[in-house]
Parts: structure tokens; C-alpha cells; sequence
């Protein structure tokens, strides 16, 4: 199937003038209107589609590229696809769910062949192919997750640096000195995956900026693993009292679960604050306090950026979301000679 590629190519003009003379939003040349036409009738670039973007109407789709690894949270990565479909069908559009094996060939697929007005980005990495193939494909894009490099992109996410300062904060006013960070498994910080790598370095700069210990340890899922990670924090020296644990919901449960097998009370003997997740921790045994990663404040915005996109031109930018603090009791005073 010919793509938009190809006819740039046999016309001799650039991507981008293809996509305005398909889509008609900028003017063109009538020279170069008619080479681009006549690529398209030679390569039967999608005749109906092209056809349908020339008369200026829109396919009410917007293509969703959602990677699916193996180390996945599909209960997390289900909840910001359900939160896209939400806020697509407010403004009457549906989606179309491009998994990991599409992630570059499908949005290429559907964006030449024109079968979506716009494109969504989800779990993005510090370096995604996807950015730079977005940046290329003059299609309304919006990013929820913010790339290392962001130039040119419209971006939305939780300010995950911001989140996890909040956490260390909370707990070096309650009069902690020692804080630990438990993370996720190693190998999704090896392939840069943008939103751990935030938090942790968030973390960090802002115990060394409060001037207190810091250590950062990742665990696996399994509860044996969990429980030799937090052994390491709390027998280190010194002895972390204050923990926030930014991982699946899972790792929160083994974690108390472990605490509790050491004889230690939440917070008598060990705070601790749950970092930007999306699921409820008001019903764990105790409940922990939570910095929540709410699907919906980073979807509709990135609906909403993409939208306007379609009916003129968004400045590129990177928007952050304010991160918030719910208490649940988790948090206390250390106790004398901690």
C-alpha cells in the first residue's frame, strides 16, 4: 500500500506539503496541487480517503498508540485507555487502539491512508520512536507522557518530579531524616521509561535539596523480592523510618504485609506515602497516604489539545499537572531515636 511517503516522492515536494494539500488547511501551489494529484491517481494512495479529506470532512477517529509490554500494569494502562475513550466520545469521537506491534507501522498505516483525524500518545518513553514519527506525520497529535525531547510536541502529564518532592516534603516536616524510594523492577528504568525515571530523580534532588539520607531501591513483583528489598531499607544504615513506595499495587500490599511480618506498625515505626498511583489505597490495611496519577486529568486534556488542533494551531508544549496529597494516616513523627 502507498503511503504518504511515496507520494511525496514521485511528486517531488516534502511530506508536509502533501499532508496541507490533502487536508487543505494551508494553500498550495496549483503546480504543485496538480503533481501531488496525479501521485496520488499513480500510486492509488487510498483514492476514498484522500477523497474524503479533500472535501474537507473528518472521520470522527482518533488513533490511540498504546504499547503493551511484558512487564505491563494493565489495570493502570487499561484505566488511560478507558479515560482517552471517555473524553473522545465527549466530542463524538471514537478511537482506534494501536497496540505495541503497531506502534510505528500502524500510525504510519493510518495516518497516510487518512483513517483518523488525530493521533494519541500513551506511555512514552525518554526515547520514543513514536515522538519523532509524530513530529513527521503532520497529523494532530497529542502526548500524554513527555518524551526527551519535546520539541515541536504538544505534551500533557502528572509533574511526577513535583509528586514525588510532595512525598518527600510530607515526610522531612513530619521530622524524618532517613527516606527511601522503592521503585519499580530494574529493567523499567534500563529501557527508559519516562515517568519512573521522573519520580526517582525528583526524589532524590529534593531529599539532597532538604538535606536529609536518601536511597533508592528497586524491587521485582513477587513477595519474596519485596521483602528482600525492604529488608535492605530498613537494616541499612541508617535506617530509612520514612518509605514511598511508587510501584504496582501489589508491591503496596507485600510491602505492609512484610512490615507488619517484622512486627512494625504503619506509621508507629515506618511512614509511608504511596507515589502516583492510580488505584485506591484508602482500603489497605492501614491505608497509606497517596499522591494519586488520576487517568482522567492528563486524558481529557490531551483530547481536548488534539481537538483544537483540528480546527487551528496549538502552540508545541509540554503541560504539567499539579500533583495532589490525600491523607489516610500514614504518616507520623518518628518515633525517639529512629
Amino acid at each position: 500500500m502507498a503511503n504518504i511517503h511515496d507520494v511525496a516522492r514521485v511528486a517531488g515536494v516534502s511530506i508536509s506539503t502533501v499532508s496541507y494539500a490533502l487536508s487543505g488547511k494551508r494553500p498550495i501551489g496549483e503546480k504543485t496541487r496538480l503533481r501531488i494529484d496525479e501521485a496520488v491517481r499513480e500510486l492509488d494512495y487510498t483514492p476514498n480517503a484522500a477523497g474524503r479529506m479533500l472535501a474537507g470532512t473528518r472521520t470522527r477517529i482518533f488513533a490511540l498508540t498504546a504499547p503493551l509490554r511484558s512487564d505491563t500494569y494493565a489495570p493502570a494502562h487499561m484505566a488511560f485507555v478507558l479515560a482517552v475513550a471517555t473524553a473522545a466520545r465527549k466530542y463524538d469521537y471514537d478511537v482506534l487502539l494501536l497496540t505495541e506491534d503497531e506502534a510505528t507501522d500502524g500510525l504510519r498505516r493510518v495516518s497516510s491512508s487518512r483513517l483518523v483525524d488525530g493521533i494519541i500518545v500513551l506511555d512514552v518513553s525518554i526515547n520514543d520512536e513514536r515522538a519523532e514519527l509524530v513530529r513527521s506525520l503532520c497529523v494532530p497529535a497529542a502526548l500524554i507522557g513527555v518524551p526527551g525531547n519535546a520539541d515541536g510536541l504538544v505534551c500533557v502529564d502528572l509533574d511526577f518530579e513535583a509528586a514525588a518532592a510532595l512525598a518527600v516534603d510530607r515526610l522531612v516536616d513530619a521530622g524524618h531524616t532517613s527516606l527511601a524510594l522503592l521503585g519499580h523492577p530494574e529493567v523499567v528504568y534500563e529501557r527508559g521509561s519516562n515517568f519512573p525515571t521522573r519520580f526517582r530523580d525528583g526524589f532524590l534532588r529534593r531529599a539532597a535539596e532538604r538535606g536529609v539520607a536518601a536511597r533508592f531501591t528497586t524491587t521485582e513483583k513477587d513477595p519474596p523480592e519485596v521483602r528482600a528489598a525492604l529488608s535492605g531499607i530498613l537494616d541499612g544504615a541508617p535506617a530509612a523510618t520514612g518509605l514511598v513506595v511508587h510501584a504496582e499495587e501489589g508491591v503496596h500490599k507485600a510491602v505492609l504485609e512484610a512490615v507488619a511480618g517484622r512486627g512494625l506498625s504503619v506509621p508507629g515505626d515506618l511512614s509511608v506515602i504511596a507515589g502516583a498511583p492510580t488505584f485506591d489505597t484508602s482500603a489497605f490495611t492501614p491505608p497509606l497516604d497517596v499522591i494519586p496519577l488520576i487517568p482522567a486529568d492528563t486524558c481529557t486534556r490531551a483530547v481536548e489539545l488534539a481537538v483544537q488542533q483540528l480546527d487551528g494551531t496549538v502552540a508545541p508544549r509540554v503541560e504539567l499537572v499539579a500533583p495532589t496529597y490525600r491523607e489516610h494516616g500514614s504518616v507520623a513523627a518518628p518515633r525517639p531515636g529512629s
